[in-house]
């Protein structure tokens, strides 16, 4: 099982940059890749996939709501995922969670995660 655990978030304005982190811990040796997923506000919200990246070779996707503003990086040696958000908007806010999975290259789809994080808030105003 992997520990995952992030940090970063915060109150933006409209425009501001952000950047969430997120180090991993236990068992990582079989993981395939790390994502980013968010949580809007409102119960029946589902957590919807922001950016991941296959963890052996580093490419990268990105939700086409967030291309071209967000960044998915990575520090392999210390074991922790970075996203990058530029010209942050209100419709990003959200609780953002790490994850990771052993059965997906590219995971995007909630099922194939197999380990979360406990989330961080962001907010952006307006």
């Amino acid at each position: 099982q992997v520990q995952l655990v992030e940090s970063g978030g915060g109150l933006v304005h409209t425009g501001d940059s952000l950047t969430l982190s997120c180090a991993a811990s236990g068992s990582t040796w079989n993981t395939l890749s790390r994502a980013w997923f968010r949580q809007a506000p409102g119960k029946d919200r589902e957590r919807e996939y922001v950016a991941v990246m296959h963890w052996i070779t580093g490419s990268t996707e990105y939700a086409d709501s967030v291309k071209g503003r967000f960044t998915i990086s990575r520090d392999r040696a210390q074991n922790i995922l970075y996203l990058q958000m530029d010209n942050l908007k209100p419709e990003d806010t959200a609780v953002y969670y790490c994850a990771a999975s052993t059965i997906s290259a590219f995971a995007k789809d909630p099922e194939h995660i197999g380990s979360w994080g406990q989330g961080t808030q962001v907010t952006v105003s307006s």
